[in-house]
C-alpha cells in the first residue's frame, strides 16, 4: 500500500510565495509522473504542473513563470514553490503521482489536498 501526505498550504498575500510538498511512502517500486493539480470552489480540477520521473516538466500557460515544480526521487517527494502568488491561484492543491508497487501493479495515487489562500 502507498499513501501520501501534502503539507505546506496556508494563506498568503497577493505577490507571496509558498511551497507545497508531497510525500509518497509505503510499498513503491517506483514513481513515474507527479503532478499538481488545483480546484477552486465551483470549479473544476484542473492540472497545474507535471514532472516526469527523468525530469521533464510541463505547466499550464496560468502559471508559466511563476511556480515550479521539482521532485526528489530518493524521498519520494514532489514539491510546488509557488512565487508571486495572485487571488485567483486560492484553491485546495492536490498531487497526484503514478506510481508501480512492488508487486509491480501501477496505478493513480491522489493526495488529500492542501487550501492556499491568497488574500490581503
Amino acid at each position: 500500500q502507498v499513501q501520501l501526505v501534502e503539507s505546506g498550504g496556508g494563506l498568503v498575500q497577493p505577490g507571496g510565495s509558498l511551497r507545497l510538498s508531497c510525500a509518497a511512502s509505503g510499498s513503491i517500486f517506483s514513481i513515474n509522473d507527479m503532478s499538481w493539480y488545483r480546484q477552486a470552489p465551483g470549479k473544476q480540477r484542473e492540472l497545474v504542473a507535471t514532472i516526469s520521473a527523468s525530469g521533464p516538466t510541463n505547466y499550464a500557460d496560468f502559471v508559466k513563470g511563476r511556480f515550479t515544480i521539482s521532485r526528489d526521487n530518493a524521498k519520494n517527494t514532489v514539491y510546488l514553490q509557488m512565487n508571486t502568488l495572485k487571488p485567483e491561484d486560492t484553491a485546495v492543491y492536490y498531487c497526484k503521482i503514478n506510481v508501480v508497487t512492488i508487486r509491480l501493479v501501477r496505478y493513480d495515487l491522489w493526495g488529500q489536498g492542501t487550501q492556499v489562500t491568497v488574500s490581503s
